[in-house]
């Protein structure tokens, strides 16, 4: 049973009666690599499994064909939303306002609907029509590997940008390099320190009120749902840390916000999308951070061998100090 460590009945029972039992009837194989799974009013039930999508029958099997799939109905989106929400709504619309709810565990449940506005801002969304049930998995050790070249002893932690496609598991990464700078590598002479960790999306910790669902290390604090520049200034301010890490850089805020950190002597670990350093050249504020040297590593992944690939790590010159592919094969709670 996927996640049974981690709640897994709390997504089951967050899904509709009719969907749940089709859930339960999948074969245990599928289960483990089980990625999304995807509710549209009136439109075939989809799951997302090992980089693909299928299509799922009343009777828990995958079919070639939409119309051999179950339909969704309105009724099962209704139901849906009453169990994510604990059926009070009220209480979950500034998640809602953002598009998901997170869910005891850390799954997080994206939706879609018409956007309520408010002086030009989403006030909330009604409506609602389609649900994205995000299995996310930890893989705690995924990056044990590499840790030798992004802390060095006593206590120096290099200022990293994690270089990624989508879907190829930086997140994850990530979340398992804070556990280490966290939690020190007792090999590396590394015994631990502060990191805050500033989780816009609720992705990195999974917070469920207030409380991190993802094991992110014994001296992590995370601030959850709170835009980037702000969070970043919050955290130096108020929990001294000495490395923040965040997910998905790209705006002027973010950068501005990260000079901040440097100049306060704050190490950064952050992510970026893009296939190579050359593909981020091209973002107009990237490039800056890029091209002044701000960044003392870069870890690029792939999915070559599956998502979390390391293709390579460069150093602030952007020379190879490691070459792929590599894959970390790791325990998936």
């Amino acid at each position: 049973m996927i996640n049974k460590s981690k709640n897994y009945d709390e997504l089951l029972y967050s899904l509709p009666f009719t969907v749940r039992n089709i859930i339960n009837k999948l074969d245990d194989n599928l289960k483990e690599s089980l990625e999304e799974i995807r509710l549209r009013i009136d439109k075939p039930l989809m799951i997302h499994v090992d980089n693909q999508e299928k299509f799922l029958s009343i009777y828990g099997k995958i079919v070639n064909y939409p119309k051999l799939a179950y339909i969704v109905t309105n009724e099962d989106c209704e139901k849906a939303l009453q169990l994510i929400s604990k059926s009070s709504i009220y209480a979950f619309e500034n998640e809602i306002k953002n598009g998901y709810i997170t869910l005891k565990g850390g799954y997080r449940v994206g939706i879609c609907g018409k956007c309520v506005l408010e002086n030009g801002s989403i006030k909330t969304i009604i409506n609602i029509s389609g649900f994205n049930y995000r299995i996310v998995r930890q893989c705690i050790g995924a990056s044990d590997e590499i840790m030798k070249y992004i802390i060095k002893y006593p206590n120096i932690v290099y200022n990293t940008l994690i270089i990624s496609p989508p879907q190829c598991g930086k997140t994850t990464l990530l979340r398992d390099i804070a556990r280490n700078i966290s939690n020190g590598i007792k090999s590396l002479d590394f015994n631990g320190e502060n990191v805050s960790i500033i989780d816009e999306r609720s992705e990195i910790a999974a917070c469920f009120k207030g409380n991190p669902q993802n094991d992110v290390g014994y001296r992590t604090d995370v601030l959850d749902s709170c835009p980037k520049h702000i969070g970043i200034l919050m955290m130096i301010r108020s929990m001294s840390p000495k490395v923040i890490i965040t997910d998905e850089i790209g705006k002027i805020e973010d950068i501005l916000a990260i000079h901040e950190a440097l100049n306060a002597g704050v190490n950064i670990i952050t992510t970026v999308h893009g296939n190579n350093v050359e593909d981020i050249m091209r973002k107009k504020y990237i490039c800056d951070m890029l091209n002044n040297r701000e960044f003392d590593r870069y870890v690029i992944l792939s999915r070559k061998l599956g998502a979390g690939t390391i293709d390579a790590i460069l150093d602030k010159e952007f020379k190879a100090i490691f070459k792929g592919p590599y894959r970390k094969e790791c325990s998936l709670l």
